[in-house]
């Protein structure tokens, strides 16, 4: 299995090298770690050869600030093989430390759905297993992919419901959930009981048979993501899965310093009601925003969870050179 790790990261660097990408690498130790309310940073301490301690830094979640940067800064093409830490995350797919492979390109945003899709070929083919299979569900990795709206996914598994009709209504949101008997707990947000109804009803039915890449999100959903042109519902953000298990995450990428800055702190004031706690902003990222990100777009794939899906491996662990071990 870690042969075939080995692999498919050389495959993974050819790939993005044919078609002309720069391998980038940005520094895991951050100001701010990433800001999606629900992911735990690991926090550390800066010392100075003089013994001072500069505290309020985090291991990065995601490089993903770090190489917006690089594109504001003129970089049309980069992708990293990155270390990224979370707390509070362990189980089969889950480790506290794991590698996602990102990238970013300029153009529009279908063009990295088009190098996922590509990706996965090329990395099937290196792995020479067309076939993947995750708790009885088969994917076939060189399949055209199925492209599925969440509004038509909910339509579809989840009891016909419509969630456009619904959306931000929490009231007809949880009667539809009691339709089809999906639990609704107290304090849940709008949020949190879609995506609740997504990961009990629907994630297991996605990329049966072929790859499924989730398309327009709910606009509140996606709070680094542009909204689509004529439809400001959703927003330009998809998620890949193969085999019923998430795999990747992308955005045609925002692009409004002002906007974006709302929506960070949006986020960290509900981090703040919902774990006590909050994560300052990069101020770096925000400035480069409003120096000027041209348009463009980012894929963060689960490199782990791929190769373990190729490998034919029962957990994230067996596909690790040594992972951490609990005390």
């Amino acid at each position: 299995m870690l042969e075939l790790r080995a692999r498919l990261v050389t495959a993974t660097r050819v790939f993005f090298g044919d078609r002309d990408f720069l391998e980038v690498d940005t520094p895991a130790l951050q100001v701010s770690p990433g800001l999606e309310p629900h992911l735990t940073a690991f926090a550390t301490e800066l010392i100075s050869a003089d013994r001072q301690s500069m505290r309020g830094l985090y291991l990065h979640t995601s490089p993903e600030f770090a190489m917006k940067k690089l594109l504001a800064a003129g970089l049309p093409r980069i992708f990293q093989l990155a270390h990224v830490f979370r707390n509070a995350e362990r189980a089969s797919t889950h480790h506290p430390e794991f590698t996602l492979l990102e990238w970013y390109r300029t153009g529009a945003y279908g063009q990295v759905i088009d190098d996922t899709a590509a990706l996965l070929a090329a990395l099937a083919a290196s792995a020479r297993k067309r076939l993947v299979e995750w708790r009885g569900v088969a994917c076939d990795l060189q399949a055209l992919p199925e492209m599925l709206t969440v509004q038509a996914a909910f339509a579809r598994h989840a009891g016909g419901i419509d969630l456009l009709a619904a959306a931000d209504d929490m009231a007809a949101l949880t009667a539809e959930a009691r339709r089809i008997g999906v639990r609704v707990a107290d304090g849940d947000r709008w949020d949190d009981l879609a995506l609740r109804i997504l990961a009990e009803r629907i994630e297991p039915h996605l990329g049966a048979g072929r790859p499924t890449f989730l398309t327009e999100y709910p606009a509140s959903m996606a709070s680094l993501a542009r909204l689509k042109p004529g439809d400001p519902r959703v927003a330009e953000r998809t998620e890949l899965y193969i085999a019923g298990l998430e795999i990747a995450n992308g955005f045609g990428e925002l692009t409004d310093a002002a906007e974006q800055r709302r929506r960070f702190v949006e986020d960290m004031d509900l981090k703040e009601r919902l774990y006590g706690t909050r994560y300052p902003l990069d101020e770096d990222f925000l400035a480069a925003l409003a120096y000027g990100l041209p348009d463009s777009a980012g894929m963060a794939l689960g490199f782990d969870r791929l190769v373990m899906l190729l490998a034919g491996a029962e957990r994230i662990e067996d596909v690790l050179w040594a992972p951490v071990v609990m005390p």
